[in-house]
């Protein structure tokens, strides 16, 4: 009877290191990608593409034919993260950057590429800082990435305000900003609160080309006015005017909490103060603390 055989491995470190040398290689390449809006010519080998990633596979058929194009245009995947994903899918190892690890997220994403993506999640985290946040986190709201959504608002709140002053949070998503303007630990005053929701709505408004109410309504309902002195209420009141931005009815539930001297008219959470809310007289009327 013949014995079952042994598999016995060689040096996996010169295997990596001869199929690197292939990836962007016109060598026996038969197929060219035309890569982001820098129309980037990448090369590349079709059978090696469709046995490591079923995209691949159905985007490039089992054999070469009019159907395919030659050379295929990807224009919304960024070159650099486009030779990330083929690093990846060559060697099965990939060498991450800070400032282009979220497009090759996104590319691991769309391409059900899980295990990059979950080295690519890994680094994330490893190198998140405040400028990086808040990209981080509409990444993970686009994509619905619990864990890296839930890691992004824990350091958002942990730097609320150096977050608030970034790009990123100013091209924020209404999604995305919504579970901020929730949460009770974020370590900033509930007045920044609304000038960084205001700016947040005007970037938006110009972008989208719609007013500033209309940009902030989906999130403007979390600010928490009754927090407020009645001095702050009055300008902010007065602004709303030139320039809306809350409803009035929220205003004028705010101004009942500071009427009735007790948040009855506003309770839950829109009365509740949160970690970075500086105290004011009024406060001990509403009988809620930080939580």
């Amino acid at each position: 009877m013949e014995t079952p055989g042994l598999v016995v491995h060689g040096e996996t470190s010169s295997f990596s290191t001869a199929l690197r040398s292939l990836v962007n290689n016109p060598l026996y390449s038969d197929i060219r990608f035309i890569v982001g809006q820098e129309q980037q010519e990448v090369f590349a080998h079709r059978c090696l593409l469709a046995c490591r990633c079923n995209f691949f596979k159905q985007l490039l058929g089992l054999e070469p034919g009019p159907a395919v194009p030659n050379p295929v245009v990807l224009s919304t995947v960024p070159a650099e993260a486009f030779l990330a994903v083929l690093e990846f899918l060559y060697t099965n190892s990939v060498k991450l950057h800070r400032h282009s690890v979220l497009e090759v997220l996104t590319a691991a994403v769309e391409y059900g590429l899980e295990e990059l993506r979950e080295l690519c999640l890994e680094f994330v985290v490893k190198v998140l800082d405040v400028e990086l946040v808040c990209e981080a986190l509409q990444v993970a709201v686009t994509f619905g990435l619990g864990p890296l959504q839930e890691c992004c608002i824990a350091f958002i709140e942990a730097h609320s305000q150096e977050a608030l002053r970034t790009r990123g949070f100013l091209e924020l998503s209404a999604p995305a900003l919504l579970p901020l303007l929730r949460s009770d630990k974020l370590c900033v005053d509930e007045s920044e609160l609304v000038l960084a929701a205001r700016s947040w709505a005007r970037v938006g408004a110009a972008v989208l080309e719609r007013p500033v109410a209309e940009v902030a309504a989906p999130v403007v309902r979390e600010l928490r006015l009754a927090l407020l002195a009645p001095a702050e209420l009055s300008a902010l009141e007065e602004q709303n005017r030139r320039e809306p931005l809350i409803p009035v009815e929220q205003i004028v539930e705010a101004w009942k909490c500071h009427a009735l001297r007790r948040g009855d008219a506003a309770r839950g959470a829109l009365c509740r103060r949160r970690r970075g809310t500086l105290p004011r007289e009024h406060h001990r009327f509403l009988d809620l603390t930080f939580k």
